[in-house]
């Protein structure tokens, strides 16, 4: 079933990209987290919402272990907020908030120009509204829910959600 999830290497909203491009410059291939729960969270350096990323690292600390997967995806759509290059990124968050979780390079969510994930992320959704926003997707590798930006890392809701995911098996 995960297979079918996540497709073929076809450009298409249908699946999942089989190949994810990493910050490093390297890729990674989205059958590495088969079985995972997994958050992708648009992110950027010079946003209001930027301090979560404190909260990011710290649910993945706590429960990278239960089989939870963080991953920023950079983009600078939304008032230019990450306007910095690779190692610019890298750099800023291991510094200033400690990540280590998995970044992805810079990519666009929304738009003509939207990445492959984010089209099979937002498939059938509206577009994102701003940076922070968190999609949760199950150890089936389908999306569960979505998060507005003004949803805390902590925040009870959010919290819920992962729990009830990691305790669901990958079938």
């Amino acid at each position: 079933m995960f297979l079918a999830v996540f497709g073929s290497s076809s450009a298409s909203a249908q699946a999942m990209p089989d190949k994810l491009p990493l910050l490093s410059g390297e890729s990674m291939s989205s059958a590495d987290w088969a079985g995972k729960v997994v958050l992708y969270v648009n992110v950027a350096s010079k946003c209001g919402f930027t301090p979560q990323y404190d909260g990011l690292q710290k649910l993945w600390t706590e429960k990278k272990d239960q089989g939870l997967v963080i991953v920023g995806v950079p983009c600078n759509q939304f008032g230019s907020q990450e306007p910095g290059k690779q190692a610019e990124i890298s750099s800023f968050c291991r510094i200033n908030y400690g990540v280590d979780f998995p970044l992805l390079d810079k990519q666009d969510v929304n738009g003509s120009d939207r990445s492959e994930l984010y089209s099979y992320l937002l498939k059938g959704k509206t577009p994102v509204l701003w940076n922070f926003e968190k999609v949760l997707v199950g150890r089936d590798g389908k999306v569960i829910d979505r998060f507005r930006s003004v949803t805390a890392p902590d925040s009870g809701k959010l919290i819920k959600a992962i729990d009830k995911a990691l305790a669901a098996s990958a079938s």
